[in-house]
């Protein structure tokens, strides 16, 4: 097997501490010769709603043994940064390449809460040569699964996945073919804390993956009458644990119980890690697969989650080389999810488009220079609407608020299903929060705000006004106004405006124009009229049985006499075309 040399950087950074004017100071360069499979496999492990709460990134509270040996053979990543504290524009960023706020996908979520908003349901719509990363790995001839939230800020094509369901696995490729699948857990959800408190996510769903013979009934449980031990609610701490508790929020019986959820919830989501590694290693691949393990975002606690505090964007990786190369160490280095779709086609030799706006941080077309800046955005998060930016470097916060006006806490009626949210909500009402905890409710916010996040990571004590900060505010304002134009990022832009752009005047979302087959010559030549749609077809043969799997139209073909062709085409953000079906009788 041919060998491709990929070359990591690991970097040691020194915080000084002492003075605030000191910036971070880098150790010795740590370099090293990782030699990985020409095409390897590659698992991600995706959590929710995560915030640093692991052993491997120095917190200790609940063990997670799966997670600390991936640590302990891998590499770990503490200065990874999603582009919003939301999942589907995070989501969206990951699957494109492109930031949210650039394709019209950075308001949460683009086709619902519309009898709140008053909006219609849309879609983004990124240029016409954008293709999800799944589909471009597809081309390159991996088996791509999903398993099985989606969440894209648009409808999947059906080039998309090779499988994206509860069954979707590795296990359902041809032999020897490589895989790039993903498995999400969604114990560490934010919906995780509300009340009543119990198993939020059956155990045995990653356990029976691969397996379509395996049944679920309609609310998830398994089809077995000898499975109560499943709905027994997860209990890895004592109750009487006593937790840090972040100064922002109350440190009283509500919260510490918030705590205690949140924490037994990421055991519970360790356990389904495990499942799935133990898969891997049971069919003798975990050597020759790359595993990575991240989170959607920051944590799911008030002014954590859907805010642009490291908070809500910082949340732990893990990646996992082949023959634990490099393992045991720590990569400094800042990584945004907006890097995540160059870096996958990068670790397989394969040159990332122009239009992707990150940069590889691995693999053959690794980036000359690691990353100065990583970039974020808030808009729209269900009901309620806000316009704020972010830009951050290895020290210090940038924050601008386009509606300083209105304040930062604005009422979600998902989010104070939280105890905890209800309350501070409680505590602010009888004026029984610090100067610390009511921040949040200010009536309005400053323009703009800069924080040191190594002195202050909390981002409680705003620098913006300090003359002593005047350089490093000034170069963080440069960067953000640079960012936003090279993206075409017009932050408060109404959104009504935002999908008449998308929609190009039209009334209606845009439709992708039928599929034209054309069998002239003998062969099955297909096209569409709709700039950049994925073709996806399916071959069914004499008996009409029909494939799962849409194929990705590439090249002309012969279909053989007998057997018939279903095609369908899809530009992302568009309505799809209906199913063209031809038989062969010609």
């Amino acid at each position: 097997m041919r060998i491709l040399s990929v070359v990591l950087f690991t970097y040691i950074l020194i915080i000084s501490c002492q003075s605030k004017k000191n910036d971070s100071k880098k150790d010795i360069e740590i370099s090293s010769s990782i030699e990985l499979p020409e095409r390897p496999n590659i698992l991600w492990l995706v959590t929710e709603d995560m915030g640093a709460y692991i052993p491997p990134f120095g917190d200790l509270t609940v063990k997670t043994p799966n997670l600390t040996r991936l640590a302990n053979e891998g590499v770990i990543y503490p200065n990874l940064y999603s582009t919003s504290g939301v999942c589907a524009p995070s989501r969206a960023a990951i699957a494109t390449g492109m930031y949210p706020s650039s394709i019209g996908g950075n308001h949460m979520r683009t086709s619902s809460n519309t009898k709140q908003t008053g909006l219609k349901a849309y879609e983004a719509v990124p240029p016409s040569d954008v293709k999800m990363i799944s589909e471009l790995l597809r081309i390159e001839g991996y088996y791509c699964t999903n398993n099985y939230k989606e969440d894209y800020q648009f409808k999947a094509p059906v080039t998309a996945w090779d499988e994206s369901s509860a069954y979707a696995h590795w296990r359902n490729r041809k032999a020897d073919q490589p895989f790039f699948s993903i498995f999400n857990f969604t114990e560490t959800h934010e919906s995780g804390l509300f009340e009543p408190y119990g198993f939020r996510q059956i155990e045995t769903r990653h356990y029976q993956a691969g397996n379509r013979a395996y049944k679920w009934k309609q609310n998830g449980l398994p089809d077995s009458k000898n499975r109560t031990d499943e709905l027994e609610t997860p209990n890895h701490l004592p109750k009487d644990t006593k937790f840090d508790i972040p100064p922002y929020l109350p440190d009283n019986e509500v919260t510490q119980r918030d705590m205690w959820k949140l924490y037994n919830n990421i055991a519970e989501m360790d356990k389904q890690v495990g499942a799935v590694l133990k898969q891997l290693e049971d069919d003798g691949l975990l050597e020759s697969t790359i595993i990575i393990f991240y989170g959607d975002h920051g944590g799911p606690l008030p002014r954590e989650k859907r805010l642009i505090y490291d908070s809500g964007l910082n949340t732990p990786m893990i990646i996992r080389y082949p023959k634990k190369m490099m393992s045991g160490k720590k990569d400094n280095q800042l990584i945004s999810f907006i890097d995540f779709a160059p870096t996958l086609l990068s670790l397989i030799g394969v040159k990332p488009p122009e239009y992707m706006q990150g940069q590889a941080f691995l693999g053959k077309y690794k980036a000359k220079e690691e990353r100065n800046y990583i970039h974020a955005a808030a808009d729209r998060f269900d009901e309620v609407t806000d316009a704020i930016r972010a830009v951050r470097d290895n020290q210090f916060k940038y924050i601008r608020n386009y509606r300083p006006q209105q304040g930062y806490y604005l009422p979600l009626a998902y989010r104070e299903k939280i105890p905890t949210m209800q309350e501070l909500l409680k505590l602010r009402d009888a004026g029984k929060l610090n100067d610390i905890q009511m921040q949040w409710f200010r009536d309005s916010k400053p323009e703009e705000e800069l924080f040191d996040c190594n002195a202050d990571p909390h981002e409680i004590n705003n620098l913006a006004n300090n003359p002593e900060y005047n350089k490093k505010l000034n170069e963080l304002r440069n960067e953000m106004d640079s960012w936003l134009n090279n993206i075409n990022d017009k932050p408060n832009f109404p959104e009504e405006k935002l999908i008449e752009k998308l929609w190009n005047g039209s009334a209606d979302k845009p439709l992708t124009s039928m599929p034209n087959i054309d069998t002239s010559k003998g062969e099955i030549t297909i096209s569409c009229e709709t700039e950049g749609a994925s073709i996806g077809y399916k071959i069914i043969d004499k008996k009409g049985v029909e494939p799962k799997v849409w194929e990705i139209y590439k090249e002309p073909f012969t279909l053989a006499n007998g057997f018939s062709l279903i095609v369908k085409a899809h530009r992302i953000g568009y309505k799809s075309s209906k199913i063209v079906e031809i038989e062969n009788n010609f």
